[in-house]
């Protein structure tokens, strides 16, 4: 790949004087970037140095390309080839992941590089590479289509049917999936680069699946290995971190109902990964507890995106679920009837929580997703919803999304369903609790902490500000008027 030599000479003395005063005033590390650079390039015409030299010249590049000052050479046509060469035409070895990993930072700071990189035909070359069982090369190999996802014409479809890319990502998911035993344990000789791989190709499968749907089933395969994933892996704290909410938003986009099968149990007898025909519960309560978990142990500021996800896939297991499973989420996740002794979302139970967090101002995304999921716990049905959380849960939801209240919800009545079968009592349609446990007496000596203040102030300015965009009545916000008003007094911490 030599230089061309047909320009007039005057104008490439003109060029190498610009070339020269440009690499001057981008600093000496961009000299060196572009003296390694030629080196490697001569090296491919006629191999001159070692393969442990190469190595060692591609691991300078990959330091130097870690900075954008220096690492401008590498992103032109020129350099993204020569790295190509080294990375893919040779076979995977020490100096081909050198050039690999250049290549991966290469496309993490310059997104134009990786149009290059395909347009000089090697994403195919990429999938290709991906069919070796090593985790060194299925780190980079994933990282580097990963990043081809993103704002890169690339024909995802055509890498897929012809270079085998979905089957080689559904065998590395099952490879990881048979390294943890049903104790939870990861095996001692596991490498540490194990997790790391596993969340590269789990960030490459979710983005496929997001952008190519048409590509979903291709994946079917892996569902069984991710929730057994799911089911083994050692949960880290708080729990919906890396590799656990990978794995979980792998399956977010998976066609859950493909992997239904038949068992030699009957003709009726139906079995899936998510709902195994001997204990079809298990996977969900694993799920239920890492949600709850995750409510306890996470910083509300973290939980809105991290718990948002599971949440999602919660309410889709729910519509695939048989009756018997569906009957058991809600006696999970609904108020049952002892979270009736008090007005409902106090205690520390998990539909207590899920109440609380539900109206938290802190949470856009992961109050509405609270919020939907048990509304599909209460059928869909406004009434029962209401019966379930009670009008004060309930009516910002119900609202916000134009669900007319039938006019028996606002009236005290029966408890509904599955979160309260013991009992017929009456409760308050406001706050859930039962009339017979209501006191005047214990209201009016109940002490309420200044957390529990700051709390309710906030939940009941979300009603509020839900109640006011509906737009069905003129109604302005108390804490607001207090303000407007000159009664709002800041305290100090």
């Amino acid at each position: 790949m030599s230089t061309s030599t047909n320009a007039p000479a005057g104008r490439s003395a003109r060029s190498g004087s610009l070339k020269a005063s440009q690499t001057e005033r981008q600093g000496p590390g961009t000299a060196e970037v572009d003296r390694l650079l030629l080196e490697l390039e001569q090296n491919l015409e006629s191999v001159r140095i070692s393969l442990k030299q190469q190595e060692a010249l591609l691991e300078r590049v990959k330091v130097l390309g870690r900075d954008l000052n220096t690492a401008g050479p590498i992103f032109s046509k020129k350099g993204i080839s020569t790295l190509s060469q080294y990375g893919l035409d040779k076979p995977s070895t020490g100096t081909s992941k050198e050039a690999l990993r250049c290549l991966a930072n290469a496309f993490l700071l310059n997104e134009s590089s990786r149009q290059i990189f395909v347009d000089l035909g090697y994403a195919s070359k990429a999938a290709d590479r991906l069919k070796i069982d090593d985790r060194d090369n299925q780190f980079l190999i994933s990282r580097i289509l990963f990043l081809l996802t993103y704002n890169t014409k690339v024909d995802f479809d055509g890498m897929v049917e012809n270079h085998e890319l979905a089957s080689s990502i559904n065998q590395h998911v099952a490879y990881h999936a048979k390294h943890f035993s049903t104790s939870g344990r990861r095996p001692s000789a596991s490498p540490p680069m194990e997790d790391v791989s596993m969340i590269e190709t789990l960030k490459l499968m979710f983005n496929i699946t997001y952008y190519y749907p048409d590509l979903t089933t291709r994946f079917t395969p892996s569902i069984e290995p991710l929730v057994s994933l799911v089911m083994h892996h050692p949960l880290p704290t708080p729990p919906l971190q890396p590799p656990i909410s990978y794995i979980l938003n792998a399956l977010l986009n998976m066609d859950l109902k493909s992997a239904e099968k038949k068992t030699p149990l009957g003709p009726n007898a139906e079995s899936s990964p998510l709902f195994p025909y001997t204990n079809p519960e298990q996977v969900l309560d694993r799920l239920i507890s890492i949600l709850d978990n995750a409510i306890r142990s996470t910083l509300e500021s973290e939980l809105d995106q991290a718990a948002a996800p599971l949440c999602t896939l919660l309410r889709r297991a729910y519509e695939l679920a048989s009756p018997q499973v569906q009957s058991w989420m809600r006696w999970t996740l609904l108020p049952r009837e002892q979270d009736r002794d008090k007005p409902l979302g106090q205690g520390e139970t998990i539909s207590a929580r899920l109440l609380r967090l539900s109206c938290s101002p802190h949470l856009p995304t992961l109050r509405e997703n609270i919020s939907s999921l048990l509304f599909e716990l209460s059928d869909k049905d406004a009434n029962k919803f209401v019966k379930n959380i009670g009008y004060g849960f309930a009516s910002g939801f119900l609202m916000s999304h134009n669900i007319e209240v039938p006019s028996s919800a606002a009236e005290a009545g029966s408890l509904a369903s599955d979160g309260d079968a013991s009992s017929g009592a009456d409760v308050n349609p406001v706050t859930g609790q039962r009339l017979s446990a209501e006191s005047s007496e214990n209201l009016s000596s109940t002490e309420m902490t200044q957390e529990e203040k700051e709390r309710e102030a906030e939940r009941l300015f979300v009603l509020f500000e839900r109640l006011k965009a509906t737009g069905v009545v003129d109604i302005k916000n108390p804490v607001q008027e207090a303000v407007d008003e000159g009664r709002f007094e800041e305290l100090s911490d």
